[in-house]
């Protein structure tokens, strides 16, 4: 039996007016019987990528918004008719977000016959490799994984498959989480650490900086693994733009 690790310190709010009690987060090495909670996860984080994908990647994307309002427009010019002013907009963001869904699960899909789909072959087996959880009030939380890449020059970790439950986040998860790859790295005596993420993401970015990692490049459309780039996907689903950031060691 899993024996429960919990340490409690106290935090005094900003304001110096009261103080709460948080859990620091107990980060192990997964274990098979970790497994089915460790992709419910996995799959609760992906799902929150279709809203962020559709809706507010929207922002980072002007010419999607052209070209919906030119539709707009076209339509109401060749119809005449106004309502098509509120059921057209309506309309696109239906698709954006169906075709949004479609892609992510098709992403889904391709990791569940890889690593996520058997865990302990990809991450745990290999030398240079492996996949921790974070515990705590005695239930899994969060996931992290390390890759080693030894041809980069002093060779590299690449940090993977970071999240964590919703229900959890704001408590210390996410950095113990990184804080462990980071030692992880540095144990084996690799030069840095290296992830990618989506651009639509500040509060992970906010994680990631706040663990000394910065910022070193942009991939203006990356294309997400599961898409099927069809024409409709390609209007309705623009690529995320992906944020790499690195930690020398």
């Amino acid at each position: 039996m899993e024996k429960k690790a919990l340490k409690k310190y106290d935090k005094k709010q900003s304001n110096g007016l009261k103080e709460q009690n948080e859990y620091i987060p107990l980060v192990r090495k997964f274990e098979p019987d970790d497994n089915l909670v460790v992709q419910q996860i996995f799959y609760e984080g992906l799902m929150e990528m279709v809203p962020d994908t559709a809706f507010r990647g929207l922002r980072h994307h002007p010419e999607s918004l052209w070209l919906y309002a030119a539709m707009t427009v076209i339509s109401l010019v060749i119809t005449k008719c106004w309502w098509v002013i509120g059921v057209l907009p309506a309309s696109v963001m239906c698709l954006r977000y169906f075709y949004s869904r479609r892609v992510i699960h098709g992403y889904l899909r391709r990791a569940m016959n890889t690593d996520m789909g058997n865990i302990e072959k990809f991450y745990m087996k290999p030398p240079g490799s492996c996949f921790w959880v974070a515990v705590l009030e005695g239930k899994v939380v969060g996931t992290v994984a390390a890759v080693g890449q030894q041809e980069e020059s002093g060779g590299a970790v690449v940090l993977q498959r970071m999240s964590v439950d919703q229900r959890y986040r704001k408590c210390g998860v996410g950095v113990a989480l990184g804080r462990k790859v980071l030692e992880f790295a540095a144990h084996y005596g690799y030069s840095s650490v290296i992830l990618g993420t989506t651009a639509y993401a500040p509060a992970a970015h906010r994680l990631y900086q706040r663990l000394g990692f910065c910022c070193v490049g942009v991939t203006n459309g990356y294309a997400t693994p599961g898409g099927r780039q069809s024409l409709l996907e390609q209007i309705f689903y623009r690529r995320n733009n992906e944020e790499k950031f690195v930690k020398t060691e």
